[in-house]
């Protein structure tokens, strides 16, 4: 493959002349107020910030945007439980490459259940291509493993909403192999994340969600690292202070 065809989505762009009023959602949220475009790394991409800062509500319009279910899954699922999600994608131009991906998928962690759902009642384990067995019949955990494993046949372009909620730290180890495994396949990976062990993928972009906008920060200046670091090294005393023990 030439990779000059990477990324396949190589930014968004917010159409801010369309928008009529900035006190309704979503762009009431900060961090899409402030949005005026974000570039794409060829490989990896990370969103990261606190609950409610829009990561989620971003990286939902960006996939249905390129034309995936809002509730996960690849080009060929179509169904919704609910229409919950906001019209951010309408308001979004997607500049992409010349080449066009031969793989989608989007792994959304609150409606995975849906999919697994869904595919049960389209059709017989062995033929959905998650390896073998049903969704439903494996751990949350492992039902994510095998989507990863199995699902993502590489060339593609893999749209994750923290996909680490189900994997517990040696999973999301395993996980990080996988996706390494599949950027080396030709895949571009967007990933909403809270996860420090994922974020420390290399030459990954990662961008920051916050009350002041949306800005590209270093793995080791993220919350999430010097947080989960602080803790560890400073663990009791970090217990002492949380329950307020003298």
């Amino acid at each position: 493959m030439n990779f000059e065809e990477k990324p396949y989505l190589r930014e968004i762009e917010l159409k801010r002349e369309k928008i009529d009023n900035y006190d309704q959602f979503p762009f009431s949220i900060p961090a899409i107020k402030e949005l005026d475009f974000i570039e794409f790394h060829p490989d990896v991409t990370f969103f990261v910030g606190e609950n409610g800062a829009g990561k989620s509500t971003l990286i939902e319009a960006i996939a249905v945007a390129m034309g995936l279910n809002a509730e996960g899954g690849n080009k060929n699922t179509g169904f919704a439980t609910e229409q919950t999600h906001s019209e951010l994608d309408r308001y979004i131009k997607t500049v992409k490459s010349f080449k066009r991906p031969k793989d989608y998928y989007f792994l959304r962690a609150e409606s995975f259940y849906n999919v697994a759902t869904y595919l049960d009642q389209l059709m017989p384990p062995p033929l959905q291509g998650y390896g073998g067995q049903s969704l439903h019949h494996q751990s949350h955990g492992e039902s994510f493993m095998a989507t990863i494993s199995n699902k993502l046949r590489g060339n593609g372009l893999y749209i994750m909403d923290e996909p680490e909620a189900a994997l517990s730290p040696a999973r999301q180890m395993a996980a990080l192999s996988e996706i390494h495994r599949l950027v080396e396949d030709g895949s571009q990976f967007i990933i909403a994340t809270h996860s420090p062990i994922l974020l420390a993928y290399p030459r990954a972009k990662i961008y920051q969600f916050s009350d002041s906008g949306i800005y590209e920060t270093a793995y080791e200046d993220t919350e999430h690292y010097e947080i989960t670091r602080n803790f560890l090294n400073r663990h009791q005393q970090m217990m002492k202070i949380l329950m307020d023990e003298e």
